[in-house]
């Protein structure tokens, strides 16, 4: 399966399946990458940040950038040497060459993009309901209603995701349009009060230490929270398959990308601190994505935004999903292409040219998965699986920067180079992101539980698959 952006779209390999459709240029990989980091993320932690460190909130999205920017060279690297949909998976194994590891990589990216889209598609339909009370329409649907229309979501993602790469990537392009706009409605309202001097510009350079924690250690905290709004660029590596020459068009991509995020974000942390006063901004921690529609109620009261804001969370969340869910379908094509997953779920309808298997296997998750933390109302559903996934995340991201040093020494001096993290840049990675991961950083117990439960499912699948392997004689299950 070693695909290259040489090759003619189309082409199918003699006995082979059908190799996906590149459709990707650098404007539509750059809005891909653009609305899978901003989704859902800032709306989030954003009250939660300012809890824990008041004006300085700005602080924690700019480091939580230094560490993400400082992986992505190292995904930069990777790619470009090895472009292939299969992602952190195969730069593990071609890095450490163990199945075992190989497939909890895999399976923790993969575990990372369903239960993020699967807690999606959830808060779509609850601020889609919102919306809806808010402006008289209905009363409260209750809780069966709001999980079947997340239910009903993922079936139309899957749906969209089935018609093809080209279709869904429009789609996102459309949302990652409304996201931006919707950001940059709190940014506006921001300088607004600004500038009519009403507001509080010089509270972004001080520190409220809410929770007595110390400077850095608040610090730090908050930079872990951020740092699951920075996630999703490794996302893009798993559309390597679909992308024009990624060898050219991904390392200036990815980072510009990743600028325009960071950009965004530090503008909103600056217009919440201006707006709001440092008792409201210890009080909206646990509004989660009530911060930015307080921000704009307050910051401009004649504007109707409680009445429309709901709904334009409702394309954030939507997005997110939307790239989830095409990360994780194409993870699972890529790991089945490389026996790492049995081959059936590497199957791609012949005339779309997509990964139906790995679509319906995705899907089929994310149903499970939206029941099942819907079924107890009383838990915090957001922090925790926000917190996990980010947790999941880095310790990916920990294991693909040690491999990027180890795959260096192992490269081929004859092959041509297009992108090479600098110095011991990947080292410096992998410590920042192991301890990010650490308790150290006030991460609630439960979310280690959560990845702990995670990590036993992938233990059992990866007995299943080493069966089906060494029954049919498939003993080497990535191709070097």
């Amino acid at each position: 399966m070693s695909a290259t952006s040489e090759e003619v779209d189309g082409v199918t390999p003699a006995g082979g399946e059908p190799e996906l459709k590149r459709v990707l240029g650098p404007k539509l990989l750059l809005l891909f990458i653009v609305g899978d980091i901003l989704g859902a993320g800032v709306y989030a932690v954003t009250g939660t940040m300012a809890g824990t460190v008041g004006g300085i909130v700005w602080l924690p999205f700019l480091l939580a950038f230094v560490v993400a920017t400082l992986t992505a060279f190292s995904y930069l690297e990777l790619v470009t040497q090895y472009p292939q949909a299969a992602g952190a998976a195969l730069y593990t194994h071609k890095a450490f060459g163990i199945h075992f590891v190989t497939f909890l990589v895999a399976f923790a990216v993969v575990c990372s993009g369903i239960t993020s889209a699967s807690t999606s598609a959830n808060v779509l339909a609850q601020n889609f309901f919102g919306g809806l009370e808010i402006n008289g329409v209905m009363g409260d649907p209750g809780q069966g209603v709001i999980t079947a229309v997340a239910l009903a979501f993922m079936l139309l993602l899957a749906a969209i995701n089935l018609r093809g790469v080209g279709e869904s990537v429009k789609f996102n392009v459309v949302l990652t349009l409304v996201e931006m706009v919707a950001l940059s409605i709190v940014i506006g309202v921001g300088f607004f009060v600004m500038a009519q001097g009403t507001g509080n510009p010089g509270g972004i350079f001080v520190f409220n230490d809410y929770q007595d924690k110390g400077l850095f250690l608040a610090v730090t905290a908050a930079t872990s929270i951020a740092f699951f709004a920075m996630v999703g660029f490794e996302d893009s590596v798993n559309m390597v398959e679909e992308t024009r020459q990624p060898e050219k068009i991904f390392p200036r991509t990815m980072l510009t990308g990743l600028g325009i995020a960071v950009l965004l974000y530090m503008l909103v942390a600056v217009s919440v601190v201006s707006v709001l006063s440092p008792t409201e901004l210890e009080g909206i921690r646990e509004a989660e994505g009530a911060a930015l529609l307080e921000v704009v109620h307050k910051g401009s009261p004649d504007f109707p935004i409680d009445r429309i804001f709901p709904f334009l969370a409702v394309f954030a969340v939507a997005n997110t999903a939307l790239i989830n869910m095409l990360m994780a379908s194409r993870l699972i094509y890529g790991l089945a292409r490389q026996q790492v997953l049995p081959h059936p779920l590497g199957k791609v309808l012949p005339v779309r040219r997509t990964p139906w298997a790995g679509i319906a296997f995705s899907t089929v998750l994310a149903l499970g998965l939206i029941l099942y933390v819907t079924s107890d109302p009383e838990s915090n559903i957001v922090a925790n699986l926000s917190g996990t996934t980010a947790f999941l995340l880095l310790c990916v991201f920990t294991v693909v920067n040690v491999a990027c040093l180890v795959l260096r020494r192992k490269r081929d001096p004859n092959r041509k180079v297009f992108f090479t993290s600098p110095g011991p840049l990947p080292l410096v990675a992998a410590i920042l992101c192991a301890f990010l991961a650490g308790p150290w950083v006030g991460r609630n117990v439960i979310q280690y539980q959560i990845a702990g439960g995670l990590m036993a499912i992938g233990v059992v699948l990866w007995l299943a698959t080493w069966l089906i392997n060494r029954r049919t004689n498939r003993g080497d299950r990535v191709n070097p």
